[in-house]
């Protein structure tokens, strides 16, 4: 089966790699260039489906300094549709929908072909912002607009340690049309277990079946990058900030930890019976660091296959 199938199924088990569009100033040629340098990274891996981001910022959210800069990036959608051509599996696309009409929303879910794209819905990144479009609203327009095009939703495994509530907000983004849920960045281990055993638990309890999770890992090859990653609101367990802290190539020891992090998870959820998908990112720009995630990808993807 493949991935549309996998997710509508509840089966699971299913590799992704995210991607996120060039800078908004980036030109028609270069960003050809650009999509066919990444897709022909990709390839070898046998992916199931892509996942591409839609970037907001979430100074709201964060008041902090940023580590890197936020840049407004090309709009996923017409990434997709422009320069991704040649890519022929499916396409996870984000929709931060705070940032369209309910109008430009309606109309993007009526033009996906539902065998080959869904979506990912994101709310606004804090309670104070001013959405033109609510997450509540969101959902809606794809239930109507069109019923068949799979739409998932965010999970939060740090938001369950702070709040123990990720679980319930899971099954009442279930209710409202979510299909799967794709995790932010996975360091901590435990606090991705308890939301899966909570989810997998809760779902039981009322008789409904749990949807994929897709859990998300990266690699970390700079202390910027780390600040990046906690900037983004990620939980890294301090054990680890001091291995990578100390390692003598903080890149590879980051490999060999997420590898690691997405077995156990990979162990857990089979053993459960809960449907999981992983999804793996490049949280920096620097090659040697998306060179090392195309690499945990393969080796994952190695994994899923035994």
């Amino acid at each position: 089966m493949g991935l549309i199938d996998r997710i509508a199924d509840a089966s699971g088990e299913f590799l992704l790699f995210a991607v996120t569009p060039p800078r908004s100033t980036t030109a028609g040629d270069r960003a050809q260039e650009i999509a066919e340098t990444t897709l022909a990274r990709l390839r070898p891996l046998g992916l199931d489906g892509l996942v591409l981001y839609d970037i907001a910022d979430e100074s709201a959210r964060n008041p902090a300094e940023r580590p890197f800069p936020f840049l407004p990036t090309l709009d996923p959608a017409d990434f997709l549709t422009e320069n991704l051509t040649s890519w022929s599996a499916p396409v996870v696309v984000y929709r931060a929908v705070g940032k369209y009409s309910p109008a430009e929303l309606g109309t993007w879910f009526a033009e996906q072909d539902p065998t080959r794209v869904s979506a990912v819905l994101v709310g606004a990144a804090s309670s104070d912002s001013r959405p033109r479009t609510s997450l509540a609203e969101a959902q809606a327009l794809a239930a109507e607009a069109n019923p068949a095009l799979l739409v998932g939703g965010v999970a939060i495994p740090e938001r369950h340690s702070r709040r123990d509530d990720e679980h319930l907000r899971l099954l009442a983004k279930q209710d409202a049309g979510s299909r799967f849920f794709v995790t932010q960045v996975v360091y901590d281990v435990n606090a991705a277990k308890n939301l899966v055993s909570d989810y997998h638990h809760a779902c039981h309890e009322r008789g409904s079946a749990a949807a994929p999770i897709v859990f998300t890992f990266t690699v970390c090859g700079s202390t910027r990058t780390l600040e990046f990653l906690r900037w983004l609101g990620i939980d890294v367990p301090r054990w680890i900030e001091n291995d990578l802290a100390r390692a003598t190539d903080p890149l590879e020891a980051s490999y060999r930890l997420a590898l690691a992090a997405a077995t156990d998870l990979i162990a857990y959820c089979r053993d459960r019976g809960v449907p999981f998908g992983i999804n793996v990112e490049s949280v920096s720009n620097r090659r040697v660091e998306i060179d090392t995630a195309v690499r945990l990808a393969g080796h994952i993807g190695a994994h899923l296959r035994r």
